[in-house]
């Protein structure tokens, strides 16, 4: 998994490239503790997200918690099948996914 990312202001965009699993998930979290400080707006592209696991789940349901309280989230760009396993585990009643 590769993250890139893109800040306007009080905007991020992460770009995330690849699987996000038990073996990714903990850099991703890394990540987003420290990127989302002062953020009111975040924005997931998943273009290139090819997979997510439950641990990949946990750190998305980090991020909306941690949205709801200073901003917003929304995921962009969601394939068939990631779209499926949010549809499975209800995460489509708890993100934004456009």
């Amino acid at each position: 998994m590769t993250i890139k990312d893109k800040k306007e202001n009080e905007k991020l965009t992460v770009y995330i490239d690849g699987k996000i699993d038990t073996t990714t998930s903990p850099d991703l979290m890394e990540y987003l503790q420290e990127a989302m400080k002062g953020v009111k707006e975040l924005e997931f592209d998943f273009e290139n997200v090819d997979y997510i696991s439950s641990a990949g789940l946990r750190v998305l349901l980090f991020a909306q918690k941690t949205m709801n309280a200073q901003g917003t989230m929304v995921i962009s760009h969601v394939n068939e099948d990631i779209m499926e396993t949010f549809e499975l585990t209800c995460f489509t009643d708890i993100l934004t996914i456009i």
